[in-house]
């Protein structure tokens, strides 16, 4: 295929698929499709260095960092973004549980969209299922917060977005989701802050939203549950 084919191609997928940093592209990627993404941002990395300066190709350091930065990216940091949310296992609320579930500390590994600096700390999540409805296996709740989070974010539609996937698919009467979390973009740049400098995000919906009973019992379920 000749160099002009490939970029016909290329900005063929780019357009069908582009999309905002924390959003999926469409109809996400299959593995021969990511695997010309990392070999295509393998490329741009190079000029990237070149640009800085950085004889890469003879530097035994950084020979293959191109090719493992592009792969880091792809099966990785935003990986989140390439591939479906992972499958929700659901089981019938045999006792018609109707009390509030709380689980947590979930890990939160991110990238800001702004400077493309970690995030790091803390999600948990508050549940009032449904009585005559569903409830999900315990590990999904993690694995939706590392979905969700291996994409550009910010946090506070990072939160958002783990809250609209849970409604939609689980339909809970309440949800409650809070994150607290060191963000790199201030403690290893500007400022430089310390890292015990943390930015929290909080949304809750249905009865959690309304409830100020339920709301402290899950902040209170937070704080005895923080490590």
């Amino acid at each position: 295929m000749s160099g002009q084919a490939i970029k016909s191609e290329l900005a063929a997928l780019q357009a069908k698929t582009s999309r905002f940093g924390n959003e999926s592209v469409d109809g996400f990627l299959t593995e021969t499709e990511r695997s010309k993404v990392m070999a295509d941002a393998a490329v741009k990395l190079e000029e990237l260095f070149d640009v800085l300066r950085i004889d890469h190709r003879n530097d035994h350091n950084m020979r293959d960092t191109p090719a493992r930065v592009a792969k880091m990216y792809v099966e990785e940091i935003l990986r989140g973004r390439f591939v479906p949310p992972p499958a929700i296992t659901e089981f019938d609320n045999v006792e018609q549980c109707d009390q509030l579930i709380v689980t947590g500390p979930i890990d939160v590994r991110s990238t800001c969209a702004h400077h493309l600096m970690p995030i790091y700390g803390e999600c948990y999540i508050g549940i009032l299922p449904s009585p005559d409805g569903k409830i999900i296996g315990l590990s999904k709740y993690d694995r939706l917060v590392d979905y969700f989070s291996s994409r550009f974010q910010i946090q506070e539609e990072l939160v958002k977005q783990i809250e609209r996937h849970i409604v939609e698919t689980t339909a809970p009467r309440g949800l409650a989701i809070r994150i607290s979390a060191v963000h790199m973009c201030k403690t290893h740049r500007g400022i430089r802050a310390s890292h015990d400098a943390r930015m929290v995000t909080t949304t809750y919906y249905g009865s959690l939203a309304v409830d100020r009973d339920l709301k402290n019992e899950f902040l209170q379920e937070c704080a005895g549950l923080q490590r």
